[in-house]
């Protein structure tokens, strides 16, 4: 690999692992806590019945997709942040973050909207009708709230940009630390309160939100930051930067959006095979998101590193990350999938439902976990290319290729599923295929180097 200017460079350095290390252990630490909260939430569900964990999952992939569009485009602000960081220009930083809190707070009458009408949708999906008042009540109690979700994203995408994760950890962290007994308590109507539930598990999610926003706004307010980082004076409408987060930003979103709705009709059309096949598929998910969660840490330092280094206009330390990247996300996907791999049929157990529908959801389960083990080596890579690209602004090309293969595994399964009615496991050897696709595909941009041209990385940095 070569630098921007040509000669060669040094593509791994102990001092740059470090660094991203540091950087991203805190991100890992944080997003394994978002893993560990659904996760918990689920296995509540499953103390219930497989309805219940079935519908939590219908539920809350829903209300991810409806906000993945606002989340994609705020949460750019990490690479922004990033990039006027490494440039020096520290006063436009805290700018990003009061444009993206405009952002969000446009966003409200949309997000209850579409809390509103969605809910309606699950009747019309083929669920099974025990499911859907479940799925509806879990969707809207998450939707009702959602605004927190994006204010909370802002200041921690913020936070990752100029290199403090350790707040995002300690934010993260102390919220799941309040999420699981509450939603504990709320599920299980536990010292006096009422036994809500689904609902409950929802509402423990919004506290958690709540206050991990409040968490946020402690560290962002307070004296030290405000006068490094000139945040009085940042309360205000800046236009050119509005321009660089829509512009950058608005790829992102839409890739996040697109690619959440080809994943979100793909569980929403699997589990019209039914409960049994639904249960399983939010199992391996379950397993899965301990892999792929904490691995979005690794991605949003890699973006924001790379940012940086772009900002910087030094291409040799970006090459260096690159390198690092791929050393962290290999070494830990591969160790979990050898795990996920000889113990596939333990961790299935873990989550086993009252009734005798467990034997056929655990033979299913069981095979599909040895597709999670095929694809996660290509989330590894997804996530350091993609991290990469984004954090260099080629979010065109990420969106376009991504979008492109998610909605051609859509066509995929909607014969397979719907037109052919074939067996599950078929199905879900489609969606393996898609992704070990585009790892391929972001392999080769990244290798191609065309990202990296100056006159490229330089209409990038324009406002």
């Amino acid at each position: 690999m070569r630098s921007a200017t040509g000669p060669a460079v040094k593509l791994l350095s102990l001092t740059t692992l470090r660094e991203l290390l540091a950087l991203s252990a805190p991100m890992v630490v944080s997003q394994g806590s978002f893993a560990v909260m659904i996760f918990t939430d689920r296995w509540f569900m499953s103390r219930l019945d497989a309805t219940h964990i079935a519908a939590s999952m219908g539920g809350g992939v829903a209300s991810a997709f409806c906000l993945s569009l606002f989340m994609g485009v705020i949460t750019y602000a990490s690479a922004l942040v990033a990039q006027y960081y490494g440039a020096g220009s520290t006063a436009k930083c805290p700018r990003v973050v009061s444009q993206g809190l405009l952002m969000a707070t446009a966003c409200i009458p949309l997000l209850l909207l579409l809390g509103y009408f969605g809910g309606k949708a699950f009747a019309y999906l083929g669920h099974d009708p025990a499911q859907v008042p479940l799925e509806r009540i879990y969707f809207q109690v998450l939707m009702t709230a959602s605004f927190f979700n994006l204010v909370k994203a802002c200041l921690a995408s913020y936070f990752v940009g100029i290199g403090r994760t350790r707040v995002v950890m300690i934010a993260d962290v102390l919220a799941v630390t309040l999420n699981i007994p509450i939603s504990w308590m709320l599920i299980f109507g536990k010292f006096g309160l009422p036994e809500l539930g689904i609902a409950g598990a929802a509402l423990g999610t919004v506290i958690a939100t709540a206050f991990g926003v409040g968490l946020f706004f402690a560290f962002y307010l307070s004296r030290g930051h405000r006068r490094q980082f000139q945040v009085a004076q940042s309360f205000r409408f800046d236009a050119g930067i509005m321009r660089r987060y829509l512009r950058l930003g608005l790829p992102s979103g839409l890739e996040s959006f697109m690619n959440m709705a080809t994943f979100n009709l793909f569980l929403l059309l699997f589990s019209s095979y039914g409960v049994v096949q639904g249960a399983a598929m939010a199992i391996v998910f379950n397993w899965d998101m301990l892999s792929f969660i904490p691995m979005i840490g690794l991605n949003i330092s890699v973006m924001s590193l790379i940012g940086r280094f772009v900002g910087m206009a030094d291409m040799a330390r970006a090459n260096q990350v690159i390198s690092s990247g791929f050393i962290l996300a290999l070494g830990y996907a591969g160790t979990l999938a050898v795990v996920f791999l000889v113990f596939r049929m333990p961790l299935v157990d873990v989550f086993q439902t009252p009734g005798s529908a467990f034997d056929s959801i655990r033979q299913l389960a069981g095979s599909m976990m040895i597709g999670l083990c095929t694809y996660m080596l290509a989330d590894a890579t997804i996530m350091v290319a993609g991290g990469t690209l984004r954090g260099a602004g080629d979010t065109r090309w990420v969106m376009i290729t991504s979008t492109s293969l998610h909605w051609l595994m859509l066509v995929a399964q909607y014969y397979v599923i719907v037109v052919y009615r074939l067996d599950p496991l078929i199905s879900w050897w489609v969606f393996v295929t898609m992704l070990l696709c585009i790892a391929l595909a972001y392999l080769w941009r990244l290798l191609g180097g065309r990202w990296r041209q100056p006159e490229r990385l330089a209409g990038v940095m324009r406002e």
